[in-house]
């Protein structure tokens, strides 16, 4: 079945959430462009010694703006920014309409409103004349908002179908808000994943997409008869973090973990039916990650990331199932499938 366009916003706009971590999320978003990798997410990651910096001084009309899932009581509020001396920190009770809490000098806005909030935003005075770095929106709230753990940015640079434009900012900005999920499902002492990913849609792919480094590549004649399909991105995004050294990983291995972060992490309601006379632990994609989803809940919780952090560094066998279950994979494959028919 091809779904409309338009119904395909709404479903991205509607996707299932990553599992909740405690906090209400948020979502960062500018009028301004980034500064290179000065990410969005950067204004609220918890460090007050990055920031978010903008690739050109601001106009009237620019905004930062911090928006957060749900309402919440917000007692206090501080930001520390460069550039904002004489502009306003603003807060919003429905997302829409602002008005001014603090007024910015020597680089800080403090307000205590205490009163139930949507959003606060910066706006730059008038006459700014050099680029803005938002350090860091510092909110006291109840119930907590949630910092951005893996600040991240996903840039969307080249679609060969203008119709496809909204939809590929759409599964852009649902990246954004799955990549803490992914990183941390993925994450090893040591690693730092991307800051920066790009994101294209072009004629003539023959897959659905694909990831290579820090890009991601879609088809447009896919998503035109998929649009529904954003959780191919996540797909790919879990390709760009997995980031593998070597040739020794076992395919099958690869995209079986990309399709656990998707399939079990982050929309396991969509995981389709499974043809268990055919199963195979190395069928790949989302066989595999049903059979690695059975090793986790039955023998090992960390196994994904053991798994992922030996492929990562080049040093993956199939020791690693002995050592974290005392079975063999060919054994535990047979016993995995055995227990789809109880």
């Amino acid at each position: 079945m091809i779904v409309s366009l338009a119904a395909a916003l709404s479903l991205i706009l509607a996707a299932p959430e990553p599992k909740a971590e405690p906090g209400v999320a948020v979502v960062v978003e500018s009028t301004l462009p980034t500064s290179n990798r000065q990410v969005r997410q950067r204004a609220f990651d918890g460090d007050v010694d990055s920031a978010y910096e903008t690739a050109h001084p601001p106009r009237e009309g620019d905004s930062v703006t911090l928006t957060f899932d749900a309402p919440v009581l917000v007692r206090s509020a501080e930001v520390h920014a460069r550039g904002l001396d004489g502009g306003t920190l603003e807060g919003s009770e429905d997302g829409r309409t602002f008005a001014s809490l603090a007024e910015f000098h020597d680089g800080v806005a403090r307000a205590e409103p205490g009163a139930t909030l949507k959003a606060l935003r910066v706006v730059p005075a008038g006459d700014a004349g050099e680029a803005v770095a938002v350090r860091e929106f510092a909110v006291d709230s109840e119930p907590a908002l949630r910092r951005f753990r893996f600040p991240v940015e996903f840039v969307v640079d080249e679609v060969d179908d203008p119709d496809l434009k909204d939809w590929a900012e759409n599964a852009a900005r649902t990246c954004e808000r799955a990549f803490d999920l992914i990183a941390d499902a993925l994450r090893s002492d040591g690693y730092k994943p991307a800051r920066v990913v790009r994101l294209s849609l072009k004629d003539g792919v023959d897959v659905p997409a694909y990831a290579s480094g820090d890009r991601i590549t879609g088809s447009t004649r896919w998503f035109r008869a998929h649009p529904d399909d954003v959780g191919a991105m996540i797909h790919e995004a879990s390709h760009v973090v997995q980031r593998y050294r070597g040739r020794g990983n076992p395919g099958w291995l690869v995209e079986g973990v990309a399709d656990y972060v998707r399939f079990v992490l982050y929309e396991p309601a969509n995981i389709g039916p499974l043809n268990i006379e055919r199963a195979r632990y190395d069928q790949s994609y989302r066989v595999t990650a049903r059979f690695l989803d059975y090793v986790v809940r039955k023998y090992d919780p960390d196994f994904v990331l053991k798994l992922n952090r030996a492929m990562r560094e080049g040093k993956y066998s199939d020791a690693i199932f002995q050592e974290s279950t005392g079975k063999p994979l060919k054994e535990l494959g047979d016993e995995w499938k055995a227990s789809l028919t109880k």
